[in-house]
């Protein structure tokens, strides 16, 4: 298995990034957020390749299980 996020503290100030690239696994998935499809993601990244999308994609979910987020009363309580 591929190591697809990487983390070097001299490149890009040691933001997650695909494969050493200097594209960050936040704009892949800040792209998907924005409705852009993969075949749109990858012609606008041409450097990418299919896995490094689910990859992002994975990544950030396991960023947020990480950390504990604050419960908010429901509307009205």
């Amino acid at each position: 298995m591929t190591m697809r996020i990487t983390i070097d503290p001299g490149q890009m100030g040691g933001v997650p990034c695909i494969r050493g690239l200097r594209i960050p696994a936040a704009t892949v998935v800040g792209m998907l957020a924005d409705g852009m499809s993969h075949a749109e993601i990858l012609a606008a990244l041409p450097d990418l390749e299919p896995e490094d999308i689910t990859e992002a994609l994975r990544f950030a979910a396991d960023a947020l299980r990480e950390r504990e987020l604050p419960l908010v009363p429901a509307c009205g309580s």
